[in-house]
């Protein structure tokens, strides 16, 4: 099948590559030349596993070529994907912007009958918008039909998902559009679900919002084990075992970041609001996330007696999770700026993100680092942000020698606290009993209000 893939980012550079892996004749456009130049070249704009690979592979086969003009792309196209950005508003809205203005582009250009299939993110309604603008642009008596398709991908492990979907959403007025679109993905043993335009636009924020609302309600229990004494890696295990519920997003950690769960969530809230629905649910998954890296900086607050100003901190990770370099909405940039904004420095390490950083952060009380260990020298204490697998193996008898304070605040639970204790480390996690949390326990006989209450942590 001829197939155009309007936008290289996370959903249109793999969408590409992978539509041309399947054996499809694939042209994917982007307006940023000098991107696609990168692209040919070899050179990903993005870091995602097994990518690099795909698209050489595609461009050598001859059925993958990339071009900055949207009449080329869709010259010869049976299906259209529309993949660019729908970033969050200034009121929480989507920004439909780009995906509007490349319905236009294709509509002016169009001039043989074709799906266009919006796979980016969009709010309901927008692909009664986008058919709405075809039928303004397109030249009379050129046919077309408009088609949802939402994207299942999780970053860092997209290329694999998209080649074992756990279903298909297609959307749309048109059952013919449908099963067109249903040939693409139809040598994939996922189911493929059939439907109209609302409920496929639906069907991806609420995903979104309850796989977010699983992740808040896992940070809730850590900051109740805190308090109680109890460790939430056993208590959500033991939680994620019950078949009704499962296990996946049941981590606790900083909260969910990245560029879908943020806008995905604000925009599914607003447009509750704007139909005058109250999602108190949804509205306590938000407040809650915001205030879980505010508790975590006030742990390390409160170890060090509201002191931080001078200290320095020796940070691992800024992506916003592991396998990625995105550092959007990262839980990791939100502790560095607030130990920042408390006077403390940082010295900070991630394996793929750092470059994305520097533009998000800069270099103000800010130096990155080539590994873990050049982080670590005379520090006050180590602050783990991300979970990437390396950090597990930290050869923690180098670590204590090389900090100033054997004291490890891991926002990620990504070491045993016997193994850290046993070494002699002061340990803090998320939800653990260890030996920091006893200590600041002890210290501060109001914790629990400070805590729940107190400092701001609820703003």
């Amino acid at each position: 099948m001829n197939i155009c893939v309007i936008g290289t980012g996370y959903v249109g550079l793999v969408g590409s590559a992978v539509f041309a892996g399947w054996g499809n004749q694939v042209v994917g456009v982007d307006v940023d030349q000098a991107k696609l130049d990168m692209i040919q070249a070899g050179v990903m704009p993005i870091y995602e596993p097994g990518l690099p690979e795909l698209v050489a592979q595609g461009i050598r086969r001859g059925n993958l070529r990339f071009t900055n003009s949207t009449a080329e792309g869709i010259k010869d196209a049976e299906v259209i994907f529309i993949c660019v950005g729908t970033p969050q508003g200034a009121a929480g809205n989507a920004d439909l912007s780009s995906v509007l203005q490349v319905a236009r582009q294709i509509g002016q250009s169009l001039d043989h009958y074709a799906v266009v299939v919006t796979k980016s993110t969009v709010p309901v309604g927008t692909n009664q918008r986008v058919k709405e603008i075809l039928q303004e642009t397109t030249q009379q008596g050129v046919l077309f039909d408009v088609a949802s398709c939402p994207e299942f991908l999780a970053q860092g492990t997209s290329v694999y998902d998209m080649d074992h979907p756990s279903r298909t959403v297609i959307g749309s007025d048109s059952p013919e559009a449908i099963e067109l679109v249903a040939e693409v993905f139809k040598h994939l043993p996922a189911a493929i679900i059939r439907c109209g335009f609302a409920e496929a636009e639906l069907i991806k924020y609420a995903s979104n919002a309850l796989l977010a609302t699983k992740i808040t309600f896992a940070d809730s229990m850590a900051s109740l084990c805190d308090l109680v004494g109890a460790d939430v890696v056993l208590v959500m295990d033991a939680v994620g075992k019950d078949p009704r519920i499962g296990a996946m997003f049941l981590r606790a950690g900083l909260g969910w970041g990245g560029s879908c769960f943020p806008k995905d969530v604000e925009a599914l809230a607003y447009l509750a609001s704007q139909l005058s629905l109250p999602l108190p649910q949804l509205d306590g998954t938000r407040n809650t996330n915001r205030r879980v890296h505010k508790r975590f900086v006030h742990k390390i607050s409160l170890y060090f007696d509201g002191k931080l100003d001078g200290k320095t901190f020796a940070v691992l990770g800024l992506a916003f999770k592991a396998g990625t370099d995105d550092t959007r909405e990262s839980p990791a940039k939100k502790v560095i700026m607030r130990l920042r904004g408390a006077g403390a420095r940082v010295r900070a390490y991630d394996p793929k993100a750092t470059e994305k950083a520097i533009l998000d952060l800069g270099t103000t009380s800010l130096e990155y680092c080539d590994n873990p260990y050049e982080t670590m020298a005379g520090a006050d204490a180590l602050v783990i942000l991300t979970d990437w697998p390396e950090f597990k193996g930290l050869d923690l008898s180098r670590v204590n020698s090389l900090l100033k304070n054997p004291v490890i605040f891991d926002g990620r639970n990504m070491l045993d606290p016997e193994t850290v204790e046993r070494e002699g480390f002061i340990y803090f996690a998320m939800g653990r009993p260890t030996n920091g949390q006893r200590i600041i326990n002890g210290k501060d006989t109001t914790y629990v209000a400070k805590l729940t209450n107190g400092a701001g942590l609820n703003k």
